[in-house]
């Protein structure tokens, strides 16, 4: 009897310690939820990525900590309530109603713990949404200065092409004139000798 008291005893200090790092881990767990929220409502278009991996690295730490303490927890319970009812300990109202506080605190644990996670899930979801559109906005952006580059250098280029066709035009035009003068010039140069050999012969 006395042995089974002793046993009752340490499962239940060891369940309160545990009871009470969880709630502190708990905690711990519900700041980061909060920390992700603020910043997910006050981030700019360039969120620091080294945040986004530390917060996702404390998310996955705190989770599998969390699973693990949840784990024990419900292993010492059962533990318990193995003790309490088996033949070497007597079943008393006041160890049935511990067992029973004990157990109405892990369902408590393990609602508050899924319900932060799931919170913290849809921040990280959300967050992961807008990075993704804010990467495709920036995208759309840089493609646009491109392409507008692109054709105010193609207009450029043509404007270049354009000009160095009105120069070839005006020096076609200026040989096609000199050709002419030199024609006319030499035709004037045969009238006038044929002119002279006229005056001559009269």
């Amino acid at each position: 009897m006395t042995s089974g008291t002793n046993n009752w005893e340490d499962l239940r200090k060891s369940t309160r310690k545990l009871e009470n790092e969880l709630d502190a881990k708990l905690i711990s767990f519900t700041k980061l939820g909060t920390n992700l929220g603020s910043r997910e409502q006050t981030s700019s278009d360039n969120v620091p990525l080294l945040g986004e991996v530390r917060s996702d690295q404390m998310f996955e730490t705190y989770t599998m900590e969390i699973d693990e303490y949840l784990f024990k927890l419900s292993d010492l319970i059962n533990k318990m309530d193995d003790l309490l009812h088996s033949q070497g300990v007597a079943t008393n109202a006041a160890q049935a109603h511990a067992l029973q506080r004990h157990r109405e605190i892990l369902r408590d644990y393990t609602h508050d713990f899924q319900k932060t996670k799931s919170n913290i899930q849809s921040c990280k979801d959300r967050e992961n949404l807008l990075g993704s559109v804010r990467r495709d906005i920036e995208a759309y952006k840089n493609s646009s200065g491109l392409t507008r580059r692109s054709e105010l250098f193609l207009k450029e280029n043509d404007h270049i092409r354009n000009s160095d066709r009105l120069v070839d035009e005006q020096i076609t035009i200026a040989m096609e004139v000199k050709h002419t003068l030199n024609s006319q010039r030499m035709a004037f140069k045969a009238i006038h000798s044929k002119m002279n050999t006229l005056l001559s012969i009269l």
